[in-house]
């Protein structure tokens, strides 16, 4: 059996046999730190996989100033990261025993229906009457659904005063449409 600096020349000159070799020596290694970072071994063989995909797509890169193992379990390690987060992001909550849908279609239940698009006529209106800066900011974080953060860096302010913006419209918002809301039920 060939030594592991060999295999590791070999695998970045495209020998596909010595990447599988070294792939055999790695494997319970990489898998264990898989199953740790993703509490599952369903998910820790999909983040391994990736992992081994990403190390032959780079292995001509590998300088060897690390360890192999090293360079792996960085690879894995951002491999888990990244699956974590598609999976938080794609979570899905089981229904609970006995639920039953409701049908929400305007025919079936008018009356919400009207008084929806009511709201969201007036909370359309609001926002349209908000000045720019808080207009935007609102529009960013609640229909784009970014982050304070990538508020401030795109509009070039800074977390505190995307935050202060935010609150200030949310409070006009709510103000300008329960206001209307009122008005609207004096009549």
């Amino acid at each position: 059996m060939p030594d592991q600096s060999a295999l590791i020349q070999a695998a970045r000159d495209g020998d596909r046999q010595a990447f599988d070799e070294l792939v055999r020596l790695t494997y319970v290694d990489l898998f264990t730190l898989a199953v740790r970072l993703t509490g599952n071994e369903e998910d820790a063989r999909d983040v391994v996989q990736d992992a081994y995909l990403r190390a032959w797509r780079g292995i001509g890169k590998f300088r060897g100033d690390a360890q192999l193992s090293t360079w792996l379990y960085r690879i894995t390690a951002n491999c888990a990261s990244t699956h974590l987060s598609r999976r938080r992001r794609n979570r899905t909550e089981p229904l609970l025993p006995g639920f039953e849908p409701v049908e929400l279609a305007g025919d079936v239940l008018p009356e919400q229906a009207t008084e929806s698009g009511l709201d969201l006529a007036r909370i359309g209106t609001a926002v349209d009457a908000l000045p720019a800066k808080l207009r935007a900011v609102v529009v960013l974080r609640d229909v784009y659904g970014l982050s304070h953060e990538a508020i401030a860096e795109e509009l070039g302010i800074s977390v505190s005063a995307a935050k202060v913006r935010l609150h200030r419209a949310r409070k006009r918002l709510r103000d300008s449409v329960f206001e209307e809301r009122r008005s609207a039920r004096a009549v």
